[in-house]
């Protein structure tokens, strides 16, 4: 259009690359104007921003985000996100860390020594004046849930990479915690119901064992509400520290996942293409 068209006629031309009077798109072959320059209604559409169109890209409308429409590109795309539901991803990664303090006790039951003790007719006491097997319960109930809550941290970063952040440090610090309450309970009644028949029932100078419990942790009460204490909060105390440690050394700010410079994108949908020539998806 020359300068000397009138403002009326100039304004029926819209600067998407449509004629506001037909709302026909620039056809191919067309060719820009002596000068290099496009006119306002032959422009080709591009990315939103100015950006070139990548190749492969779907293409809904002239001048409108290409992916718009197709969530299931956007989906693939490297470092992207989809919509979940971030609470019941954390209940589900407390519930099973919890459950996991069963074989968690069972192994603590196993790996733990137990206490000889001796009936007398003022009932059961240690064997021993000062028997090591209830410190060495206790170290192995230590190492043991620490151990566990390193290894969940580490395995809640690599599985649940899209989920990283602070309902990732909860999850794994409160299932950390559920689980050292679970394999305390577990190991503890081991063999108890055995123990306890013994000591009504056992005749003065019979030798028996004690299951392993713990001295240097527990549970108090005040009120309704439990706090539990010790030994027993290492768990989450290592899966606490340790996804922290990770968050700290992500090279993501985001922490999850993200696309590289020169990341390739990937393929389109059948029916899809942004190679020259090709006329706009619609």
């Amino acid at each position: 259009m020359s300068p000397d068209t009138p403002e009326p006629e100039r304004a029926r031309e819209r600067t998407d690359g449509t004629d506001a009077r037909t709302g026909d798109a620039p056809r191919p072959g067309d060719a820009p104007r002596p000068g290099g320059a496009w006119p306002a209604r032959e422009q080709p559409p591009g990315w939103p921003g100015g950006l070139p169109v990548p190749a492969g890209t779907p293409v809904t409308a002239p001048g409108a985000d290409p992916l718009a429409g197709h969530p299931g590109v956007v989906a693939e795309l490297p470092g992207a996100t989809r919509s979940g539901r971030p609470l019941l991803t954390t209940l589900g990664v407390v519930a099973l860390l919890t459950a996991l303090g069963v074989p968690l006790g069972l192994l603590w039951a196993w790996a733990a020594p137990e206490t000889p003790v001796r009936q007398t007719p003022a009932g059961a006491v240690y064997a021993t004046t000062q028997p090591e097997q209830p410190i060495a319960a206790d170290g192995w109930f230590s190492l043991l849930t620490l151990g566990f809550g390193v290894l969940a941290a580490i395995a809640l970063w690599v599985l649940l990479r899209r989920r990283r952040g602070p309902a990732g440090l909860v999850a794994v610090t409160l299932g950390g915690l559920g689980a050292a309450v679970v394999a305390w309970q577990v190991g503890r009644r081991i063999g108890l119901s055995t123990f306890q028949r013994l000591v009504e029932t056992a005749p003065p100078g019979t030798a028996f064992t004690k299951p392993v419990d713990l001295r240097a942790g527990g549970v108090d009460w005040y009120g309704p509400l439990p706090l539990p204490h010790g030994n027993l909060l290492l768990a989450a105390f290592g899966a606490a520290v340790t996804y922290t440690l990770l968050a700290g050394w992500s090279r993501w700010p985001s922490l999850r996942p993200e696309p590289e410079p020169d990341a390739a994108w990937p393929s389109p949908p059948p029916g899809f293409s942004s190679a020259p020539g090709d006329q706009p998806a619609r």
